[in-house]
């Protein structure tokens, strides 16, 4: 089998801090890491299937130029203007290309079948849960964005700051300044953000949202969590990993064992 080929966003060393080490499957490239939450969960739909896969790095202003080139196609925005993105996957195997991150766990699954990620009739609930988790983030989002750019080269630094500046109207030193705005950003994500994913996971037994099987709904969360890991600083990463009795730092490590990434 031919390895997969995954196109990502790279984080400046030293660290390459989006992503931890062991989320390298079989020929995996030890350059660079990930740091952008949902280009995480692919990875980690890759190492639950063992499917062998290699990563082509791409700095942010050269996203567009190079998905021109290989043919990729750009993702419609909410407002209908269509923009490219990554993660893109590239499956030699069959020809595909395959655009967001979403589309990327559904492909995967209808393609390598064995160890499902969306067990039957979970796709729709699964999305909920998704949109929910999105929508209860809320403002906080831009606390995360912060650090975000931080880790990133310059060239894709400069130019994500400024596109994100544009797009919501704020300069990067007022997205998430220290006082009360980012008290507020944190109270959103430990009280509405990770309260919210305990209910789920606390109304069913075992250790997944789903019980005692393993779904995409794990991984969303997992991702997330490992976004967060990887971008914030180290005190801020123990405010999370300390939440609930350490239920969400556990759940990052079952998800990674799970997904032969531990």
């Amino acid at each position: 089998m031919l390895p997969l080929v995954l196109y990502d966003i790279p984080s400046k060393p030293p660290g390459n801090r989006w992503s931890p080490n062991p989320a390298r499957p079989r020929y995996e490239s030890t350059a660079p890491r990930s740091i952008v939450s949902f280009n995480e969960r692919p990875r980690f739909v890759l190492g639950y299937k063992n499917l062998p896969f290699e990563t082509v790095w791409v700095e942010y202003p050269d996203i567009a130029p190079k998905l021109k080139e290989i043919g990729a196609s750009p993702n419609k925005l909410s407002d209908g203007r269509e923009q490219y993105t990554l993660p893109v996957l590239s499956d030699p195997n069959t020809g595909a290309l395959i655009t967001d991150s979403w589309v990327i766990a559904d492909y995967l699954d209808k393609t390598y079948p064995e160890k499902p990620i969306f067990p039957k009739g979970s796709k729709g609930l699964i999305t909920a849960f998704d949109s929910a988790l999105e929508a209860l983030g809320g403002a906080s989002f831009r606390f995360s964005l912060l650090r975000t750019s931080q880790l990133l080269n310059e060239r894709s630094r400069e130019y994500f700051v400024a596109t994100r500046e544009a797009a919501m109207g704020v300069k990067v030193d007022e997205w998430s300044p220290e006082g009360p705005t980012r008290d507020a950003h944190w109270k959103i994500i430990e009280k509405s953000y990770y309260n919210s994913a305990k209910t789920w996971y606390d109304k069913v037994e075992g250790k997944w949202v789903m019980g005692d099987t393993f779904c995409y709904a794990d991984i969303i969360l997992a991702a997330r969590s490992l976004w967060f890991k990887r971008v914030y600083h180290d005190d801020e990463w123990r405010k999370i990993a300390s939440l609930h009795d350490g239920k969400w730092e556990r759940l990052l490590a079952d998800v990674e064992k799970e997904c032969n990434l531990a």
